[in-house]
């Protein structure tokens, strides 16, 4: 049977091609490869013209890492060191709320997992330096990740997957503030930052704020893309 069809956002971005400089759609292809290697289908959904019929021929949607979410959208005035796309946010928020509402399975990454947070109402800590006296989750200098350990609350489904402890890479300066009305399941245990939220009442809704696309733990990955089949088989009953 064909493999489950995964829905993941991408960047527009001057990118060089050859001598050229070109407006494109970009997307670091470990997202790709961890669709791919654990069973789905990966398609690319690009920010421009946005519209809830992209969905029509998903099974699941994941929505990746990238620039900072608009405060705007929390009413809240720029940090600083706050780069906003507003037309991704735009465009992303659409489809996440439209996604919600039909219960199509939902996985954030970084920058989706504090999308979630904006569209489940809540807010962002904008520049963690600021808030939590490090740059433990996006280093100035060295490797390229943060590593650092999360606490997953026992029963959450997140705990499911990964149990109750994972060593977690980090690459952000903002964070959650407050979940909304999403249910924090996840936490770093060095600072108490949120790390992972969940809405228990759809069939697949989580975010995490680190990078597993970039690890060999696709676990999350497996586990999503199996709800995703699941939505995909639903539908095919019904026809």
């Amino acid at each position: 049977m064909s493999r489950p069809v995964i829905g993941l956002t991408t960047y527009a971005e001057e990118t060089r091609f050859g001598l050229n400089d070109t407006f494109s759609a970009v997307l670091p292809l470990s997202y790709v490869h961890a669709v791919h290697s654990s069973g789905g289908r990966a398609v690319l959904v690009t920010p421009d013209d946005p519209d809830a019929d992209v969905l029509d021929g998903l099974h699941g949607i994941m929505f990746t890492g990238g620039s900072d979410v608009n405060p705007d959208l929390y009413g809240e005035p720029p940090h600083a060191t706050t780069k906003v796309k507003p037309e991704r946010d735009a465009a992303e928020l659409l489809l996440m709320r439209a996604a919600l509402e039909a219960d199509l399975p939902l996985f954030g990454i970084c920058r989706g997992m504090q999308l979630m947070c904006v569209a489940y109402g809540g807010r962002l800590h904008q520049h963690l330096p600021d808030v939590l006296g490090h740059h433990n989750h996006r280093p100035v200098s060295g490797p390229k990740f943060g590593e650092h350990p999360v606490r997953l609350t026992p029963g959450s489904r997140t705990a499911a997957i990964l149990g109750e402890a994972v060593i977690v890479n980090s690459f952000h300066h903002q964070g959650c503030a407050d979940p909304g009305g999403l249910v924090p399941t996840g936490w770093c245990p060095e600072d108490n930052l949120i790390e992972v939220v969940e809405d228990p009442a759809r069939s697949f809704a989580i975010g995490v704020q680190w990078h597993p696309e970039d690890t060999t733990d696709f676990r999350l990955f497996e586990a999503f893309v199996e709800a995703a089949r699941m939505r995909r088989d639903q539908v095919a009953a019904k026809r």
